[in-house]
């Protein structure tokens, strides 16, 4: 039969032994110093000038005065003696020092391991729940990197769900940022957290930006609404072609060009000025107390709206000479140079006509 147990070296008691209660009281000695462990000090070099009935310490690599020869064992004091025991790995302490429960791995007293793949939920100076699986109570978070960049993703499980940050205010929400039942990226604010404004919505494809925040058409003149570059102008749009729709500017705000019949402005109010300098004309023809030259068709470089008479206006080449002119159409209007004195010198006549192009 053994003299002792396989595990803690208890001694056992022998048949026909003498006194076997000192083997029984070593047993439980050894009992009560290994069971519920607990250490005083961990690395411990220098035996205490007064340490207390069963206090334990557990001994570093180079040991002195009545610990000496026993390094990385256990040192307990009882009844006035040192009493040492060698751990054996898997053997755990509290660490009464530090607060911690520690482990020997054969080499040194090292924290318990802990499994952290799967926990139910985590807490960290607050509470857990079943939606809020990770809590943390602290005036500020730091997430850092590694040596390189960092990223926080926010997953959701398809296109209709949501990933996003919600803000809130003693509890109540006032605004959230992120995919909410879509995949473009959007911005909400709530007054009272139950009535929700999209403010800013980006769309995945183009990335042009819409919701209340933003412009609805040309004519929204909102207060604090941001423009939108094609409703709004700026140095992209104030020269280009311009547009209208219902009545509403909808283009550049200026637009110019020219051709054979002459050059034209058109701004984005409607307001269509068109100007040509035509063929040189005579003053031959009497009209009686008046002399004029052949009539002339100007054609206009581009059309006024349809239904409406511009006015046209212009000087027959010199201060002597002027201008008539019947009725204009949208296209065109007829000429003729007049002067007070019958000349067949050829002036060319400069002419300018005012309207509405819508």
């Amino acid at each position: 039969m053994p003299q002792n147990t396989p595990r803690l070296n208890l001694p056992f008691l022998q048949p026909s032994q003498a006194q076997k209660h000192v083997t029984h009281n070593e047993a439980l000695r050894l009992l009560d110093l290994t069971v519920q462990l607990s250490l005083t000090s961990l690395d411990a070099t220098i035996p205490p000038a007064v340490p207390d009935q069963g206090e334990i310490h557990a001994l570093g690599s180079d040991p002195t005065a009545e610990w000496a020869g026993h390094a990385h064992e256990l040192a307990a004091w009882i009844d006035t003696a040192w009493h040492f025991l060698v751990p054996v790995p898997g053997w755990q302490a509290w660490d009464l020092s530090a607060g911690l429960l520690k482990v020997w791995n054969g080499d040194d007293w090292v924290a318990l391991p802990q499994e952290t793949s799967n926990l139910p939920g985590l807490g960290v100076a607050t509470g857990y729940d079943g939606t809020n699986r990770l809590s943390v109570r602290s005036p500020a978070t730091l997430l850092t990197h590694d040596g390189g960049g960092h990223q926080l993703k926010i997953n959701k499980a398809d296109a209709g769900e949501t990933a996003s940050l919600v803000f809130q205010s003693n509890w109540t929400g006032h605004a959230e940022m992120g995919l909410s039942g879509g995949t473009g990226f959007s911005i909400k604010v709530s007054a009272d957290g139950g009535t929700w404004t999209e403010a800013l919505i980006m769309d995945p494809t183009t990335g042009t930006a819409s919701g209340a925040a933003v412009q609805s058409s040309a004519n929204d003149t909102t207060p604090g609404r941001l423009m939108r570059a094609d409703f709004g102008y700026c140095p992209g749009n104030i020269l280009g072609t311009v547009s209208e729709s219902g009545g509403a500017p909808s283009g550049s705000v200026i637009e110019r060009g020219s051709n054979a019949n002459g050059d034209y402005v058109r701004f984005a109010d409607g307001t269509q000025i068109c100007s040509a300098t035509l063929e040189p004309s005579n003053c031959t023809n009497s009209l009686g107390a008046i002399f004029a030259g052949p009539a002339i068709t100007w054609t206009f470089p581009t059309t006024f709206v349809a239904g409406s008479t511009a006015v046209v206006s212009g000087n027959g080449g010199d201060g002597s000479r002027f201008i008539g002119c019947n009725a204009p159409s949208e296209s065109h209007v007829t000429l003729t140079v007049m002067s007070p004195t019958s000349s067949a010198t050829a002036l060319a006549p400069s002419v300018m006509a005012i309207g509405r192009w819508f």
